[in-house]
């Protein structure tokens, strides 16, 4: 047994991230654009909902087990897209999918992680996704989605809140920058001009199901439906693009209300606990990902660090799940929530409440 498996609770993962990662490459995973508004709303959001149990309903038996897009997931939990993963562990995006299928859900591989995705297919099992940064023309994205499915990606995405790099204000104060944004970068003259007449493009050609990672309206979600995208994924980015946004649970409810089954919906946005997984399946999500508690998670002990992180995030659902009264997420509605005044103050580790440390231990 590694040390990292010793670990009982996600505070310990996140102590044990907080010791291995240098400052820059901390601030670029947790931190967020600007005046980070957009980050600590995303928190406040999950923080200003209560959950309502229900009792007595004979809780012996818990599945948290669900089904996105034709996949069998063991829990509604998959890896969002992270750039430069290999700041958290040198096996980067290859340790997330290696973790990804070992505890039985699915990865999405951002086109600017090592390694490439031609190492990372082959190389694991179990559904994957490939999210592309578009760096050149309509020829450009023929070539990146013929390179994915010959590589075993099964589902394509593509990430539309990055018209330019935000400024993400830690990194500019230090004047470092991952390799991540340099790839960006190279995309600089494409980027800000996508547009509805691309996603249009790619379902005329293109015969694989597509996730438009970035949609922060209702008004965006019913064009995307119109354009026939398989999954919405509401999504500020982590709050690292746009500052001064709303939470993506405060945006998840009117999405789902446009979608109405239409589309499958996926979310993220600071889910750092098993009762954010809760809250955001009852306001109607399929599935959510985790972006800084997967980095965390590498970071606390690479491929291993993050299995066990999604174990312990399993049993906190797990658990949650049963004190709700809740014996599958079929059962779950917004019956299950209700708005209430936060009592912590948001910040990017306010759900680890019992994190105490000396900033002078670590490299700044």
């Amino acid at each position: 047994m590694s040390d990292i498996e010793t670990f009982t609770t996600l505070q310990q993962i996140a102590v044990r991230a907080l010791r291995n990662l240098n400052w820059n490459v901390y601030d670029y995973l947790m931190g967020g654009s600007e005046t980070e508004t957009t980050l600590k709303r995303n928190r406040q959001g999950f923080d200003a909902l209560a959950l309502a149990p229900r009792i007595l309903r004979n809780v012996a038996n818990v599945d948290p087990s669900v089904t996105f897009m034709g996949k069998q997931l063991r829990t509604p939990v998959m890896l969002a897209p992270i750039g430069s993963l290999q700041l958290m562990t040198p096996d980067g995006g290859l340790a997330a999918a290696q973790a990804a299928a070992e505890a039985g859900t699915i990865t999405i591989l951002s086109s600017v992680t090592n390694p490439e995705m031609e190492d990372v297919g082959p190389a694991t099992n179990g559904p994957k996704v490939y999210q592309l940064y578009v760096k050149g023309d309509d020829d450009w994205i023929d070539v990146q989605v013929k390179r994915a499915i010959d590589s075993g990606f099964e589902i394509f995405c593509l990430t539309v809140d990055t018209a330019i790099y935000s400024r993400r204000e830690r990194d500019l104060i230090k004047r470092w920058a991952p390799s991540s944004r340099q790839a960006v970068n190279d995309g600089a003259d494409f980027l800000p001009m996508l547009s509805w007449e691309t996603v249009k493009r790619f379902k005329d050609r293109h015969d694989i199901p597509l996730i438009l990672k970035g949609i922060g309206t209702g008004e965006d979600a019913e064009i995307a439906l119109q354009h026939g995208i398989e999954c919405i994924y509401v999504s500020n980015h982590g709050g690292r693009q746009l500052d001064h946004g709303r939470g993506s649970i405060e945006v998840l409810p009117e999405v789902v209300e446009v979608a109405k089954g239409k589309s499958s919906i996926v979310m993220d946005g600071s889910i750092l606990r098993g009762t954010d997984v809760i809250k955001a399946m009852a306001l109607g999500a399929d599935a959510v990902c985790i972006g800084k508690l997967q980095g965390l998670g590498l970071a606390a002990g690479g491929k291993d660090g993050l299995v066990h992180t999604l174990r312990l995030l399993e049993e906190e659902i797990r658990t949650s799940m049963a004190l709700l009264g809740l014996h599958d997420f079929s059962e779950i509605d917004a019956s299950f929530v209700e708005a209430v005044e936060p009592l912590i103050e948001p910040s990017v580790t306010s759900p680890y409440t019992h994190i105490e440390y000396d900033e002078r231990e670590y490299e700044r």
